[in-house]
């Protein structure tokens, strides 16, 4: 059931990058964000409702902190960064330079889960670092994006990297779906600022523009964000960080046909060189590999 559950997730996270960029000439990054994410939490909630009260499992209270990092990182500002980043560049690059975020989890543990910063770590980082600079010199000459856009995506990747780092921890004593639910709230809370311009769009927004975005509430959010939780509190989070390299290239090969785009080729090249930093990143000194030592970051990655 995990890796099912992850597999619904790939698949959905790269239709969303693809939806996103549908809307972006007819839906503002805020009123997209606000919508989505009102629309996930209604159908949670209501889903919520239908289950017995006793068998609801609500974040511990020293969790909350926690909880609210989430929220407000990587369902709030996360969307809006990664939705403005799309109406600039492509959806397969966009998809490509949050890949970044898993070496952002890396250094993050680092500083606050006191992991130590051993040589792969740093080289893992500086290839990495290395693969965005590629993207954003393939992009800035590309018809389809330029240097602002690949630097909101960074910013999506940034948040991503906290949001992830701050969930596992809520996930010990709170539902999947609970989780979700209320990262939903408080990622919608954050964009509320938007809310007069979601009114607009949706007093003149076409019946397709509004399908698309209850898709992406329901399906990529409401869905998906579950089944990864779900996925996440029964799996290594470092592992299941690995399946997430899949996303960029779902995304491309279904841009491909529905938008007629296709990445520039040194998109790839930077993609690639990501991955393999975030590959470097995990590889352990031989002082950890004689003997098995705890890896701190190794229970929250994702």
């Amino acid at each position: 059931m995990p890796v099912a559950a992850g597999a619904v997730t790939l698949l959905l996270w790269a239709s969303a990058f693809v939806g996103i960029r549908h809307l972006g000439s007819d839906v503002p990054p805020g009123a997209l964000s606000l919508g989505r994410l009102l629309i996930a939490a209604a159908a949670l909630g209501a889903l919520l409702l239908t289950r017995p009260a006793g068998s609801r499992r609500w974040p511990a209270r020293r969790h909350v902190p926690l909880l609210l990092l989430c929220g407000a990182s990587w369902f709030g500002i996360y969307n809006l960064a990664l939705n403005a980043s799309e109406q600039r560049i492509d959806a397969g690059t966009a998809a490509l330079v949050v890949q970044v975020g898993p070496i952002l989890v890396a250094l993050l543990a680092t500083v606050f889960l006191g992991e130590r910063l051993h040589r792969w770590l740093v080289v893992g980082m500086g290839v990495g670092f290395a693969g965005v600079v590629v993207i954003a010199q393939g992009s800035a000459g590309h018809e389809s994006g330029d240097l602002t856009g690949v630097l909101l995506a960074v910013v999506a990747a940034a948040t991503y990297a906290v949001g992830v780092l701050s969930q596992k921890p809520v996930l010990a004593s709170a539902g999947p779906l609970e989780t979700t639910f209320l990262a939903c709230v408080i990622g919608a809370v954050v964009c509320l600022p938007w809310a007069g311009e979601l009114v607009d769009v949706a007093g003149t927004a076409s019946v397709g523009t509004v399908l698309g975005v209850v898709y992406l509430g329901l399906l990529p959010t409401a869905v998906a964000f579950t089944t990864w939780a779900y996925a996440l509190s029964h799996t290594n989070a470092s592992t299941l960080a690995l399946t997430t390299f899949l996303v960029p290239f779902l995304a491309a090969a279904l841009a491909w046909p529905l938008l007629d785009e296709v990445p520039p080729l040194l998109a790839f090249v930077g993609g690639t060189l990501c991955i393999a930093g975030v590959l470097l990143t995990r590889r352990k000194p031989r002082a950890e590999v004689a003997g098995p030592v705890p890896d701190a970051a190794g229970d929250v990655r994702a």
